[in-house]
């Protein structure tokens, strides 16, 4: 038997979602699935793309209630890891559970949402749990007001992942002062992940893709910082794109063989511990 330490990693689709439409779901959801994704569709699509890794991610219509992710977790130790949704209230006890089961982090997802006072001392308190548990606060955020919080959150000492383009309609521009203050941020050397994953949700092709990369790898001088997941089953645009298509997608935006193993290989297993 093949142990976690021992599974050579190929690559590593760092966001994916799991769920069944029979879980309880969250009241204050903006949207809620007819379908199921379960973890061995996951898997299934993982070993058809030479990808031997995942991070799940915890879906925000299941709100808090991690159970369906962490029963994958267990039952796949040598090839998931996740990340969580929790109340900045809850517990050591809840917390190093979580991390026996697998949990690697937290996700804020913060679209549309008024941001808390990140200052405050219940957030510095449980994101400085996180930071000594190695964690990271993945965030979920349109790019426009990025720069006035994290480093609040970046304060505490976690390393932060940005979803998705850091989810901008219109491209990133530096010209526009809100974008170059996160491109600073990124400049700064501050420990901050970027996943380049689901440019749909930027409303961006290829073409609008490879130019967003291109001003990140600016910004950071260099690729050591860039994820890659599927956004696997792609909820809400399920109509228009699977994992294949985004599997190409990332070919297409990562041609240098030598990024494409950066991103799908080194960064993430340096970061998640793989």
């Amino acid at each position: 038997m093949i142990s976690d330490t021992n599974l050579p990693v190929t690559g590593i689709d760092t966001h994916a979602h799991i769920f069944r439409t029979d879980l309880p779901m969250t009241a204050e959801r903006r949207y809620a699935p007819d379908y199921n994704a379960l973890p061995e569709d996951f898997l299934t699509h993982l070993a058809g793309h030479r990808i031997s890794h995942g991070i799940l991610v915890q879906p925000s219509f299941l709100g808090t209630d991690n159970s369906f992710m962490l029963q994958a977790l267990r039952q796949h130790p040598e090839k998931l890891k996740g990340i969580a949704v929790v109340d900045p209230t809850i517990s050591d006890s809840e917390l190093d559970t979580l991390d026996a089961n697998g949990v690697v982090g937290i996700r804020l997802n913060l679209i549309k949402k008024p941001l808390e006072n990140y200052t405050s001392p219940l957030w510095q308190t449980f994101l400085g749990k996180l930071a000594t548990r190695k964690w990271v606060v993945e965030i979920q955020r349109e790019i426009d007001d990025l720069a006035t919080f994290l480093p609040a959150i970046l304060k505490s000492g976690v390393e932060v992942i940005i979803d998705h383009f850091a989810r901008t309609d219109e491209g990133i521009d530096p010209s526009t002062p809100t974008h170059q203050e996160f491109l600073d941020l990124l400049s700064s050397g501050a420990p901050i992940w970027t996943k380049v994953s689901a440019a749909y949700r930027c409303n961006a092709d290829i073409e609008q893709a490879k130019e967003m990369l291109a001003i990140l790898r600016s910004a950071y001088g260099h690729s050591n910082y860039f994820l890659w997941g599927s956004d696997w089953p792609n909820t809400q645009f399920e109509a228009q794109t699977n994992y294949k298509e985004q599997y190409d997608f990332m070919e297409a935006l990562l041609p240098s063989m030598d990024e494409r193993n950066k991103v799908l290989v080194t960064n993430p297993s340096k970061l998640f511990k793989f």
